[in-house]
């Protein structure tokens, strides 16, 4: 199930607001038991959306969480931008292929 948040800044995006202020555009709460709620919503030109209109987001709300677990794994496995330049330099200085083998890699054991 995909998370409030997702939902709200695809809902926005769709409405043509490209940037949402979890701490001062729209605040969420969760009490016991139950789920995250829109607690107030001060969204300039947008209005607050209908439980049915963040529902019609839950498919495109988990493709995009499934995303960024993906974009966050890649990141960690490509390794420092350090790292990173010492294999580029180094397939430069002995014309080797590292660098290149290694995103390959990361790509294929990280699907999008």
């Amino acid at each position: 199930m995909a998370q409030l948040n997702t939902k709200i800044k695809l809902y926005a995006k769709a409405n043509g607001v490209n940037l949402i202020d979890f701490t001062k555009d729209v605040l969420l709460v969760k009490e016991a038991g139950q789920d995250q709620i829109i607690q107030s919503w001060n969204v300039s030109g947008l209005a607050e959306p209908t439980a049915e209109q963040i529902a019609s987001y839950e498919t495109a709300g988990n493709t995009a969480e499934t995303l960024n677990g993906v974009l966050f794994t890649r990141r960690k496995e490509y390794g420092s931008y350090e790292l990173q330049m010492e294999m580029i330099y180094k397939d430069q200085k002995n014309g080797t292929t590292t660098f290149k083998d290694h995103c390959d890699k990361v790509k294929s054991d990280n699907p999008k």
